[in-house]
């Protein structure tokens, strides 16, 4: 999974940084490395995803809210 930069003809390494920044970030490596930059239990794995998940669909409901 290594990802590698050839330098572009004048191209200074500053565009090349940039480059490959824009890689990483493409092939997600720089939230895989925060995320696994400390242990996270099996636990409190399921329950970041629930919490995405749940944001995402949001409360499920089975229609408006019932009238009084």
């Amino acid at each position: 999974m290594a990802i590698r930069i050839k330098s572009r003809g004048g191209e200074s390494v500053e565009q090349m940084m940039r480059r490959f920044k824009k890689l990483c970030e493409k092939e997600g490596l720089t939230k895989d490395v925060k995320r696994k930059q400390y242990y996270e239990k099996p636990s409190e794995r399921r329950r970041r995803a629930s919490r995405k998940s749940f944001k995402r669909t949001g409360p499920l409901s089975s229609g408006p809210a019932p009238r009084r």
